[in-house]
């Protein structure tokens, strides 16, 4: 197996804030090519400075180890993915983008798409993309807001009075609003908002307390008339069992569980104990966005318009249509890379 790599700074058509003042105006990149044969695999992840990952560790680490992973008899992702975490603990970010980088190689080795191989068909019913706004002055946030017409729109909020922003949002829509709060509020503080948020046509809200704060998180979910999603507080396998309870549901993102493999069994996790299921972006390119794509059959809810947000791309293989997301349909994850 050879292996390939190449780093971006893929610029956002609008400087993009979350909770506690993280700014961003480029999202750095990394994307891995895995070659068997005539079979060429890609695999994307994105670097995040709140989980203190750079693209410049991850390509360290890759050449550090390259040639483990070159010497490795690649044969099916799942026993790859168990290969690269023992080889590369604590490293989630880069084992997504090798296993992604596997799965696509292996759908293409069977001359499937992904969502083929884990027999989950598209139906026609599968969940829209939201459009994400982040934080901005009002005035800000509703231009962005028109010029993107969309069924849904996903809402970055924090403490510093929320009601105003989203109140004149709502004068100027009836869409669905989700709200994101990126752990920025107090258990008091998202209490006293609660009755208000419930009049203003909210699908859901994303990790409104800090993802340790379990207790009050118990207590927040018996009492929120709104559902009660898990981010932050839900990165790996082993978190899913303790969403329950605190939770209606949980937002899976691929880059931070470290890939495909473990989100398949995430899903399975959820089902059993009757959590609703999100996949959501971390500003991934068309290159790893395809792969939360081919979840939609099994997934409530997605978020994956990284694409959307981003002004340049570096591949091609997703359709969006006022929130309806197409597949190109060809083998692995369905991708032409273009850069």
């Amino acid at each position: 197996m050879q292996l390939y790599y190449k780093t971006y700074q893929l610029p956002f058509q609008y400087p993009f804030t979350i909770s506690q003042g993280r700014t961003k105006t480029h999202q750095p990149s990394l994307v891995v090519a895995l070659q068997v044969g005539k079979w060429i695999g890609y695999g994307e992840s994105p670097a995040i400075n709140y989980y203190h990952i750079t693209v410049e560790e991850m390509v360290a680490t890759l050449e550090q180890y390259r040639a483990m992973i070159e010497k490795y008899a690649f044969t099916e992702p799942e026993r790859f993915w168990h290969y690269l975490h023992h080889l590369l603990p604590n490293n989630n970010f880069l084992i997504n983008a090798l296993d992604m980088a596997g799965w696509d190689l292996y759908g293409k080795m069977q001359q499937k798409p992904l969502y083929e191989l884990w027999e989950t068909p598209f139906t026609g019913n599968e969940p829209i993309t939201d459009y994400t706004l982040g934080i901005d002055a009002p005035e800000k946030m509703l231009e962005k807001m028109q010029a993107h017409p969309h069924p849904v729109y996903k809402i970055k909020i924090d403490s510093k009075d929320p009601l105003t922003t989203l109140s004149y949002l709502r004068e100027h829509t009836d869409k669905p609003f989700r709200l994101d709060a990126n752990e920025g509020f107090t258990y008091q503080q998202f209490v006293e908002i609660l009755p208000a948020l419930a009049a203003l046509n909210i699908e859901f809200i994303e990790q409104p307390l800090a993802k340790n704060n379990w207790e009050e998180m118990k207590k927040l979910y018996t009492e929120s008339p709104i559902p009660l999603i898990a981010d932050e507080s839900c990165v790996v396998a082993k978190d899913v069992e303790k969403c329950a309870g605190h939770f209606h549901g949980i937002n899976i993102k691929l880059t931070k569980c470290s890939g495909i493999t473990p989100a398949l069994r995430m899903i399975k996790q959820a089902r059993e104990l009757e959590l609703k299921v999100m996949m959501g972006s971390m500003n991934e390119s068309t290159a790893g966005s395809a792969a939360i794509g081919n979840f939609l059959p099994q997934l409530n809810y997605v978020d994956m318009d990284g694409p959307l947000l981003l002004s340049e791309d570096i591949a091609k293989g997703i359709t969006y249509d006022n929130g309806k997301i197409t597949l190109s349909g060809k083998f692995g994850l369905g991708i032409q890379m273009t850069s």
